[in-house]
């Protein structure tokens, strides 16, 4: 993907995600995609493997039943009236699609649950008043998605 379309299509999973995540795992795993943005890591910086994802075992199928609702919302445009842009929806929908598939394909045997471990345990470590994971799993006041450590991932690309 290019650098525009892994921004395009990093926003519109966290829109889905934040409007379908109840569970505070779901709500973490939103957390996580949002802090993949560019406008703050560096463009050309973002990718991830799926076994990068803070995917946990017990909770794992939850997780992925959660993934794939939340790549169906944004399929269907759950949230995209909240962008400050018209995506370019046949190439949005075919890097969903792809997605779908790898996380359909995903088991629970491929889960790395150090990525989750380190991940949920930096803010300890690091900075206590950015923490990877902001407790209360706070929203932004203007878009209704979830802020991560970097803050909202649609303010800072506007």
């Amino acid at each position: 993907m290019s650098n525009g379309l892994t921004s395009v299509f990093v926003e519109v999973v966290v829109l889905s995600g934040s409007i379908l995540a109840k569970a505070d795992r779901e709500k973490e795993m939103i957390i996580w995609l949002a802090q993949q943005d560019q406008s703050v890591i560096g463009v050309g910086t973002i990718g991830f493997a799926l076994d990068d994802m803070p995917w946990t075992l017990n909770h794992f199928e939850r997780e992925k039943a959660f993934m794939l609702r939340t790549i169906s919302g944004a399929m269907e445009g759950l949230g995209w009236e909240r962008l400050s842009y018209e995506p370019r929806k046949d190439w949005v929908l075919e890097c969903l699609s792809r997605f779908q598939s790898m996380i359909h394909a995903f088991d629970q045997e491929n889960v790395n649950m150090n990525s989750y471990l380190y991940w949920s345990e930096i803010e300890e470590e690091e900075d206590e008043d950015s923490p990877t994971i902001p407790r209360g799993y706070p929203k932004c006041r203007k878009h209704q998605i979830y802020l991560s450590c970097h803050g909202c991932i649609l303010c800072n690309n506007e």
